[in-house]
């Protein structure tokens, strides 16, 4: 697919992108480049693929889930400006 200058001109307005008119040449190869490799991709017959989550098939390893730290909300709860019945109070926000 090869794109002209309004093109990719459109195509920035559309993106909310601003673009120096001197970058417009340089945006209108590249891209045609991009639309390019697509359009090859877009050739590749993938009728008999399966599609995958991952490419790798692998499990992944995880660790047990136990406690691996002491309780320490007391000690916390005293180092707190404010806290009460187990809750650290934090001033009011929202009005």
């Amino acid at each position: 697919m090869v794109l002209n200058d309004e093109d990719v001109r459109n195509i920035a307005r559309l993106a909310r992108l601003q673009i120096d008119e001197a970058d417009i040449p340089l945006y209108t190869t590249e891209l045609s480049r991009v639309f390019d490799l697509v359009e090859q991709l877009d050739e590749v017959n993938i009728r008999d693929i399966i599609p995958m989550a991952h490419p790798a098939d692998a499990v992944q390893r995880l660790r047990t889930d136990e406690v691996t730290e002491q309780n320490q909300r007391e000690k916390f709860q005293k180092l707190a400006p404010m806290a009460e019945s187990g809750l650290y109070l934090v001033p009011k926000v929202i009005e």
